[in-house]
């Protein structure tokens, strides 16, 4: 498996005049100063486009804009240690991560659950995050009970009929599931509001796209709701918080 452990951030900008000045901070100065950590195996973010268009759930995390996420090597202790030490260092050098008019409703980590390649993609699911996309469909459920019979039968599910009829859908590359381990705790964020759950409570799956997000995802919804619709599939599939597509950012020309 590519790493032991993933970081996920969801991000809303409250003042829209403040996109460009995010979004260089963090591609030109905290992404990059982060890939370079020995135990950061790899890290990326997404914008969130059309969310006026996209249903309102009442979540806290219904605003998003951003989606970034990071993955680490093992010894995953020490990673996430030096990890840490980069934001408290960033924090004394006044480059952030405490930026007006964030907010950050969900920052936790997540344990890898399992990777999914299409076949036509050729590459091992261990590459796919190494693999250039277009963006992701990301969806973010909850389960009341993570280890009750109800969410042994969605996971079940998700894994032999779901996934393998999303990979099919034109333009998914592959996919990967996380499920929540525990809240980031980190003397230079807030962390009031943020989402959080027992270990389990969250599930993230992640499908990398590698044609437009934007019809893709409506193409990997329609297909969703035909497996799901299916006399044998599971009924109690957890509260979706958050399903949208996400772009990938390109630096300059999308700020």
């Amino acid at each position: 498996m590519l790493a032991e452990m993933a970081f996920f951030s969801f991000v809303e900008l409250t003042d829209p005049t403040t996109h460009g000045a995010y979004n260089r901070w963090h591609q030109l100065d905290h992404r990059p100063e982060n890939l370079a950590l020995p135990g950061v195996a790899w890290g990326d973010r997404w914008a969130r486009t059309g969310k006026e268009t996209e249903p309102v759930r009442g979540t806290a995390v219904d605003g998003t804009d951003y989606v970034a996420m990071y993955w680490f090597r093992p010894p995953v202790e020490e990673s996430v240690a030096a990890w840490d030490r980069l934001g408290e260092a960033s924090f004394q050098w006044g480059r952030g991560p405490i930026i007006p008019g964030v907010r950050r409703p969900l920052l936790g980590f997540f344990r890898p659950v399992k990777g999914y390649a299409a076949p036509r993609v050729l590459v091992d699911p261990d590459v796919l995050p190494y693999r250039p996309n277009r963006g992701l469909h990301l969806t973010l459920t909850r389960y009341p009970e993570p280890h009750g019979r109800d969410a042994h039968d969605a996971f079940a599910w998700e894994d032999t009929r779901l996934i393998p009829e999303l990979l099919g859908v034109d333009g998914v590359a592959g996919a990967w599931t996380f499920s929540f381990s525990h809240p980031q705790q980190h003397g230079t964020l807030p962390f009031k509001g943020s989402v959080s759950a027992p270990p389990g409570g969250l599930r993230v799956r992640m499908l990398y796209l590698d044609e437009d997000p934007g019809p893709t995802a409506e193409a990997v919804t329609q297909a969703e709701q035909a497996v799901n619709a299916a006399p044998e599939a599971p009924r109690n599939t957890g509260e979706v918080l958050f399903a949208s597509p996400l772009q990938t950012i390109i630096p300059w020309q999308d700020w």
